[in-house]
């Protein structure tokens, strides 16, 4: 924001619904996935966290008259799903499943969808950049976080430097420039289509972790991304334009033969005789 000189919103309503936008998208969710992975497989949390567009679509059908999902919209975010899970492996099943912890991590995935409705609502057209708007919406996430943390743990007494810099890394990509997409996205396509990029987590996840860490690649994976592309396609395609109808020729024309003329009383006109 320094760099490109955005200015930060001025008016206090603009900055009350940001606070609202921040709690729902950034703090409490961060929070409550947190917590939850403390009792539930990540593999769990991640088939939880994909439950978002479908969140979405439901919150749509009664809060965004312009946004309600189509029949193939539909159809490509359950398809979707069914890649994530095909990706995931959920028929091995859970080890460890913990209602309270799987309570929470799907509570954190259907604050996404009421933040971005709400900023969807409030914010379209406040007249500031989406820049300014990310900028802002992650410093009020931060303050919220800063002021509720201390009542649940203490602060770390040591900063190595190698998750320090991780940290910063997942704090600047993974949070600063995804919300800054995601408000683009928002616009553009609306909140609900927008959710699909959720479906997109778990394989990026999985390639990182065959290309980087050495992991091992399953089959599961290749086709469950395949899955997954092939619901976002069919969220974005739209039906064929029907061929307009010819015009039907009226039946006194149809029954006449091609050499004759019009029928009488068909509109033909009469020259009229010159006056003596």
């Amino acid at each position: 924001m320094a760099v490109k000189r955005e200015r930060l919103p001025r008016t206090a309503r603009t900055w009350g619904h940001l606070a609202v936008a921040a709690f729902f998208l950034n703090a409490l969710p961060f929070s409550l996935f947190a917590y939850a992975e403390l009792t539930i497989p990540s593999t769990l949390a991640g088939i939880c966290n994909a439950t978002s567009p479908l969140w979405g679509m439901a919150l749509s059908l009664v809060a965004l008259s312009e946004d309600r999902p189509t029949r193939r919209r539909v159809a490509g975010l359950g398809l979707g799903f069914l890649g994530v899970l095909t990706v995931l492996g959920a028929w091995q099943g859970f080890s460890g499943l913990d209602v309270s912890g799987t309570a929470m991590a799907l509570l954190a995935s259907l604050s996404y969808p009421i933040g971005w409705i709400y900023v969807r609502r409030t914010l379209a057209g406040s007249g500031s950049s989406t820049l300014a708007l990310t900028g802002s919406q992650l410093f009020l996430g931060t303050v919220q976080l800063a002021l509720v943390t201390p009542l649940f743990t203490s602060l770390p007494a040591r900063f190595p430097l190698l998750p320090t810099l991780a940290v910063v890394a997942l704090g600047a990509l993974g949070t600063g420039l995804a919300v800054l997409l995601q408000y683009g996205l928002v616009t553009e396509v609306g909140p609900t289509t927008a959710q699909m990029v959720t479906y997109f987590i778990p394989v990026i996840a999985t390639a990182a972790g065959v290309t980087v860490l050495g992991e091992q690649l399953s089959w599961n994976t290749p086709v469950g991304a395949l899955v997954v592309l092939a619901g976002a396609a069919l969220t974005q395609s739209r039906p064929r334009a029907r061929k307009a109808a010819a015009p039907r020729e009226p039946a006194a024309f149809r029954d006449r033969g091609p050499h004759q003329g019009p029928p009488r009383g068909s509109g033909r006109t009469h020259r009229a005789r010159p006056g003596r």
